[in-house]
């Protein structure tokens, strides 16, 4: 939103120069402004097909259709958090996606941009000991079903990343890759993603020894040393191998 806001002043900037003579109005100026529309019209079209599933419910006669993904599967250590995002009809967020395409200043604008647009957010976390006890599949659906339950209100739809929620008494449809067939998930995706990134950011100050700002608790090289150097921490997740070595 900040780089079209910067865009759009630049623009203004330019027709005033145009308007009094200051600039030349070239064909360079003319190509670049067309580039830049063809890019919005067709970022507009991706956002109007990732809308696909969500206006297929709606003429179906759902109204609050949730999103749901979660992070953090995969990493060593740290929760897993699920995000549960309801969107406006028709919402226009250019370039939302599957957070795992974004780089780290983009999904913050995107998270920030998702919060401040969406019509409800829920989170849901789940602790490592949690993890190690039920195992990371079983605390991925606990994770959603807690988002779902942050929310205000209790959706009617649910379109979710990956597998079926088991025993949750909402219609839903399980979309593989998800994050690039419905706008919600990606929306989902995002959440998700960042609130779990700035919660290991928080650990880091705690357990500077693993690396967590830079790694988020996943498997690098570098946070794999520090396991063995230093054993593992409160927040590792001791039912994985690569942990207890």
């Amino acid at each position: 939103m900040e780089r079209a806001a910067r865009l759009k002043k630049k623009d203004n900037e330019m027709l005033f120069k145009a308007k009094n003579g200051k600039v030349k109005i070239t064909k360079s100026i003319i190509h670049s402004y067309q580039r830049r529309i063809e890019k919005l019209y067709a970022e507009r079209k991706r956002i109007c097909h990732l809308y696909n599933y969500e206006n297929r419910l709606k003429s179906e006669g759902y109204s609050l259709i949730a999103g749901i993904d979660e992070a953090g599967r995969g990493s060593l250590s740290g929760p897993v958090v699920a995000a549960a995002v309801i969107l406006p009809c028709q919402l226009f967020i250019p370039y939302i996606r599957d957070s795992k395409k974004l780089t780290s200043k983009k999904r913050t604008e995107l998270y920030l941009s998702i919060l401040n647009k969406a019509k409800d957010v829920g989170i849901g976390i789940v602790e490592a000991e949690i993890i190690d006890r039920i195992n990371i599949a079983q605390a991925s659906f606990l994770a959603m079903k807690k988002a779902i339950l942050d929310l205000k209100e209790v959706p009617d739809y649910l379109l979710v990343d990956g597998f079926q929620i088991p025993h949750l008494n909402i219609s839903q449809l399980p979309l593989i890759k998800g994050e690039d067939k419905s706008v919600s998930i990606a929306a989902a995706s995002i959440i998700a993603k960042v609130y779990r990134d700035n919660i290991m950011i928080q650990y880091d100050q705690e357990y500077p020894q693993y690396f967590f700002k830079k790694n988020k608790g996943y498997g690098t090289k570098e946070h794999l040393n520090a396991i063995l150097k230093y054993g593992p921490s409160e927040i590792h997740r001791k039912s994985y191998k690569r942990v207890m070595v």
